[in-house]
């Protein structure tokens, strides 16, 4: 976890709190040294914006890495929804692939 992209992430949503990518960035940023802070990041990005798939894939991910399987695989299946809904086929392949890879 870099700290100085965090402080810079946390100054912008002091001044922003609704700004979906700077939330996403910082979800990104806690991934590794603070999960629990991270998955709390992407479910902000999912308040302010339902329909940002990046965030059910990386929820998916995170809930594998944590063997919460079943979690992981109704996130990829709420993203793999929405990415059809907006026509995200790539994202769309990708959480496929992944839920593929643990089942």
């Amino acid at each position: 976890m870099n700290q100085e992209r965090v402080a810079t992430l946390e100054k912008l949503l002091q001044m922003d709190p609704g700004d979906v990518f700077s939330n996403y960035a910082l979800a990104l940023e806690c991934l590794e040294a603070q999960p629990e802070r991270a998955e709390q990041q992407f479910l902000r990005v999912l308040q302010l914006d339902a329909d940002y798939v990046a965030a059910y894939f990386q929820l998916g991910k995170l809930a594998a890495d944590q063997d919460k399987i079943e979690s992981a695989r109704n996130w990829l299946e709420k993203g793999m929804e929405v990415a059809e809904k907006v026509g995200d086929h790539h994202a769309l392949g990708e959480m496929q692939d992944f839920l593929n890879e643990i089942d």
